[in-house]
């Protein structure tokens, strides 16, 4: 209103404050000298001070909610409760280092620590060697995924961890060495003037053919970049993290179209049509319609989800489930992971080598353990970004443009995406990378490296080189970090 902005502090009414970078914000609060208010003034430097020591002070107040990354989005509420006087509380937090440099995470690992001080148990699930470095007590689940998964595997300390043959603890100190030759590009994609967002009006030449990574600490103007200036280009495909478009019912078999070639295989193998076996077609229960479960409607209450009691969620009709494949019936089939399915499908009766391919590309990204009719809606983002990317891969696209995707990955299967990363270089296509993992930094061809800082103090290409020469110079944060892992 006029009188909101007819009120000033500073000589700025509300919303210029709110437009301000957080940043900014708390050196004019730390300016303001007014005993009158002293009280609220302290809790505010607090609360602005909590958001740049979080690595979050290239903020606005008035940036919408919905506009904030996931990590960004997490981090926000630690701050809400880092300001907060109550103790003995149980925080959970669900890897909270997702979408942070090395640098944020050591500003991260000291919050954590500050949240524990003040009495509280602080519970992490988490990847990052950095954070479970610091933990009081450890507890690794294992020893595989899935299936093969579900039990604990060592508890103790981070010491006892190192020690323990566990997969986490042989490679909790696994250390990348720089890419020695690295590979030469078959051209650039020139970018000129990029100004989205906080970029200071970039010129940078990312190079095709080989292994890009770009870089940076968090709100740098890395994702401002790529998304702004390299997506949406001819021959570029974007593999990010965003949710699946589809219902509920949608699970990796249908999305990847690997459910097309094992109907086919099926309804050859029993000599009938094809749609008998999807839940979505004539093969469907008829009292869940093939959903698996029965959804009631409780008016203001929330929606309550039970099994349906004719098919036992097996979601098709008793008759369907008559015919098998290689001894094995549908629903049998959508509940084998994909390890498993890569095997059945790769001989004797069940052979198939259509379904095989997919299959294959699913164990290459990482994701032998989901369950071939588990619902996309219950994927984590990096899980979700890894079902896409197996996809895309039967696509026709020049350059993929992967943002994090060691999000939600264990250390034990960073070198199987390296792997697949280097496999897709091989095969003609360029990879550029968002990423703060240092393994995959250390495996690039090539490093753009952004900042110096976060927000206004960011926007510029600080370095563009080989690993080698990034680790030489040590002329960015991102270097320091860099030659610090690689040295062990």
């Amino acid at each position: 209103s006029a009188g909101a902005r007819w009120s000033r502090c500073q000589g700025k009414h509300i919303a210029e404050l709110g437009g301000l970078p957080v940043s900014d914000l708390a050196w004019g609060v730390r300016e303001l000298d007014e005993p009158s208010v002293s009280p609220l003034l302290k809790g505010l430097r607090h609360l602005l001070d909590s958001f740049a020591e979080i690595g979050l002070g290239y903020l606005s107040l008035d940036r919408p909610a919905g506009t904030l990354s996931g990590g960004e989005a997490q981090r926000t509420k630690m701050i809400r409760h880092l300001g907060s006087s109550l103790t003995d509380v149980t925080y959970v937090f669900d890897e909270p280092t997702i979408g942070l440099h090395p640098h944020d995470i050591e500003r991260m690992n000291q919050l954590l620590l500050q949240l524990r001080d003040k009495g509280n148990t602080v519970l992490v699930v988490e990847h990052k060697p950095e954070t479970i470095a610091i933990a009081d007590h450890v507890v690794d689940l294992g020893p595989g995924a899935g299936t093969a998964g579900g039990s604990v595997c060592f508890e103790g300390s981070v010491e006892g961890l190192r020690r323990s043959d566990t997969i986490t603890g042989r490679h909790l100190d696994d250390r990348a060495r720089v890419r020695g030759s690295v590979r030469t590009s078959t051209g650039v994609l020139e970018v000129r003037g990029a100004s989205t967002h906080n970029l200071q009006d970039v010129d940078v030449d990312v190079p095709l053919g080989v292994l890009c990574v770009v870089t940076g600490v968090a709100g740098s103007g890395k994702s401002s970049l790529i998304h702004g200036s390299v997506a949406g280009r001819e021959g570029v495909v974007v593999v990010d993290q965003g949710a699946i478009k589809g219902s509920r019912r949608s699970n990796p078999a249908t999305y990847t179209g690997l459910l097309e070639p094992i109907r086919k295989a099926f309804a050859k193998a029993n000599n009938v049509k094809p749609a008998l076996f999807s839940s979505n077609s004539e093969g469907a229960c008829p009292n869940c319609n093939g959903a698996g479960v029965i959804f009631t409607e409780l008016g203001v209450m929330a929606t309550v989800e039970s099994t349906c009691e004719d098919c036992e969620g097996r979601r098709f009709q008793a008759s369907v489930l008559e015919y098998t494949l290689g001894g094995r019936n549908i629903s049998e089939v959508l509940s084998m992971s994909v390890t498993e399915a890569e095997v059945f499908f790769s001989e004797g009766e069940a052979r198939t080598p259509a379904a095989h391919k997919i299959l294959h590309r699913l164990v290459d990204v990482g994701l032998g353990y989901l369950t071939l009719g588990q619902p996309l809606t219950t994927l984590s983002g990096g899980e979700r970004q890894r079902v896409k990317l197996a996809t895309q891969m039967a696509e026709k696209g020049d350059v993929y443009v992967l943002d994090e995707p060691t999000t939600g990955l264990h250390l034990a299967d960073v070198e199987n995406l390296l792997g697949l990363l280097d496999r897709l270089v091989e095969s003609g296509k360029s990879v550029i990378v968002i990423e703060h993992h240092q393994a995959v930094m250390a495996h690039a061809d090539w490093i753009i490296d952004l900042g110096p800082g976060a927000g206004h103090d960011g926007g510029k290409v600080v370095f563009e080189g080989t690993p080698a020469d990034l680790v030489a110079a040590k002329s960015t944060l991102t270097g320091e970090h860099l030659a610090a892992y690689v040295a062990g």
